[in-house]
């Protein structure tokens, strides 16, 4: 089983190009079958997740192409199946994305039930409940949701609660029922409006995307194009707090600093250095001491949740006493009892942390228990006195691309081992 052996204590400097948006990437890579015509697709995260998926399209017929690492064709005119129940797609949430897309081509989807991070309950009533809107009918057996209609007809539908998966899933079978459909309560994030943008480059006719009120006219047929995927909101943000938990200053290039300004607001707040590019943002954290503040996890373009966890291992070596709440996903804190072998104060009632800075994280061996969680251990270990050994990095690849070498790139001292005998070298040659 891989492992990063990790030897903590030096501040990370320099510059990280940031890639694609696996989130993004996700919708668009699902939609992307939609079209009968060849679609290109640039700057796609080559990470665990996207390649099942790409897999499982491959599986229904569909044509697939690297053209090199972060760039695919897909041609969907080839899909001679409804069903998929390929094995690994039932490990990433992002296959419900197949319903939506396969209904909307095809009038009919199977899909297996989604699978991804156990960080808590993420149904998909309000997937089903769209879909029912637009004259589909559903099933559950067996671990599969199947989904048909004899046609669509677009519809007024208002979402129970903010979801980013249904909204992204009812504007794919939307865009290609008849007549209009009005999504109202729906999810802004980034990756929303990206989708549909996608989606409208291949001749949809999607607008407010970004709002929570989205108006969709359906059309015949979507043809192909080529398009290029947003930066990961995400990995920018991870490798901002690196900069604050190390002490560091880096600057994460190829990013909108529109997207991040809900991090940046909370790092002044701790009282780190932020300088904003055109496409850049630098994050100064050195000779500092970082201040505790609060957090509140909300959609977007409040706090995110998927960096919950990096925002509280920087405020875990912050002076003072600081709150994270987490209000989308309850199960999110199960890297805190992983964080207590690295000395950290944290408790945990309900949906929020009470974190008790200390001055610095000692070495430990430790588990991810899921994707954000184990890239935030990552940069804790990075921060620390000693070595730390990070298991279950299988999580942490479903989502970062080449995560351990953009770190060596800014003076982190970690390595990807697979043996007890690489592990002991590693040690012997950094001391």
């Amino acid at each position: 089983m891989e492992q990063f052996v990790v030897k903590g204590g030096s501040p990370l400097n320099g510059s990280v190009s940031i890639g694609g948006a696996k989130n993004a990437a996700l919708g668009i890579l699902a939609a992307a079958i939609m079209s009968d015509e060849t679609v290109t697709i640039e700057n796609v995260p080559n990470v665990r997740d996207t390649r099942v998926l790409l897999q499982a399209i491959q599986g229904i017929g569909a044509k697939v192409k690297y053209l090199d690492n972060n760039t695919v064709e897909i041609n969907g005119s080839t899909i001679n199946d409804v069903v998929v129940d390929y094995d690994y797609i039932k490990k990433i949430r992002a296959s419900y994305y197949l319903l939506g897309a396969l209904l909307g081509k095809k009038h009919e989807s199977n899909v297996a039930l989604p699978g991804g991070c156990n960080i808590g309950s993420r149904p998909i009533d309000q997937h089903l409940k769209g879909f029912r809107a637009l004259g589909a009918k559903d099933d559950i057996d067996k671990g599969m949701v199947h989904v048909k209609a004899e046609h669509l007809v677009g519809a007024h539908i208002y979402f129970d609660v903010v979801t980013v998966g249904a909204t992204i899933n009812l504007m794919m079978a939307a865009c290609m029922a008849e007549g209009s459909t009005i999504l109202e309560n729906a999810a802004k994030e980034p990756h929303v409006v990206d989708v549909a943008n996608f989606l409208n480059a291949m001749g949809a006719n999607i607008k407010g995307a970004g709002t929570d009120v989205i108006r969709i006219k359906g059309v015949e047929s979507l043809h192909g194009c080529t398009y290029s995927i947003i930066p990961d909101q995400i990995e920018a943000g991870t490798f901002m707090m690196a900069a604050a938990t190390t002490h560091g200053d880096i600057t994460v290039c190829d990013v909108i600093p529109k997207h991040l300004e809900s991090i940046s607001a909370k790092l002044l707040e701790m009282g780190c250095t932020i300088i904003e590019g055109d496409d850049s943002v630098r994050v100064i954290a050195t000779d500092r001491t970082l201040k505790a503040t609060n957090v509140k996890t909300l959609p977007y373009p409040g706090f995110p949740t998927d960096m919950q966890p990096q925002m509280a291992i920087a405020l875990a070596v912050a002076e003072g006493n600081s709150m994270v709440t987490e209000s989308i996903f309850e199960n999110r804190f199960k890297y805190v009892d992983e964080l207590a072998r690295m000395g950290a104060k944290i408790k945990v009632e309900g949906n929020t942390a009470y974190i008790e800075g200390i001055e610095k994280f000692s070495g430990a061996d430790v588990s991810a228990p899921d994707l954000r969680a184990g890239a935030a251990l990552v940069v804790a270990a990075l921060s620390a006195d000693g070595f730390s050994v990070i298991d279950d990095i299988e999580y942490i690849q479903r989502g970062y691309e080449n995560f351990e070498k953009k770190l060596t790139s800014l003076g982190g001292n970690i390595e990807k081992v697979d043996n007890e005998r690489d592990l002991q070298k590693f040690k012997l040659k950094i001391g």
